[in-house]
């Protein structure tokens, strides 16, 4: 799918078996809990707490689809076209970033 297309799923999503948006800060909250069940498991599994019994089955893909919905439907909410904003993003980093990255000896 393309970003175009994935705003379209889940705005026909929303409007249909959601049947409609949270407000903006609540979605603004809702996207904070998406990205801290994601630190968890990422603190979890590739840093160094251990797992507790009830998280032993979570599956981090999903979680992360979570975050990506609800990003979507802010930038649904918000009037964001994300196929633009990721290109402009990409430009702006490219411009900015050009060397820095590769002098970085922290990266050799």
């Amino acid at each position: 799918m393309t970003l175009e297309e994935v705003q379209k799923v889940v705005d026909e999503w929303i409007n249909t078996t959601g049947v409609r948006y949270f407000n903006e800060l609540t979605n603004t909250a809702i996207l904070m809990e998406e990205v801290g069940e994601v630190a968890r498991i990422m603190s979890r599994k590739y840093g160094e707490q251990s797992f507790k019994k009830s998280d032993e089955e979570v599956d981090l893909g999903d979680e992360m689809a979570d975050v990506l919905f609800v990003l979507v439907c802010l930038a649904n909410q918000t009037g964001i076209d994300l196929t633009e904003a990721l290109k402009k993003n990409l430009e702006k980093k490219s411009i900015r970033d050009a060397d820095r990255h590769k002098n970085n000896e922290k990266l050799k």
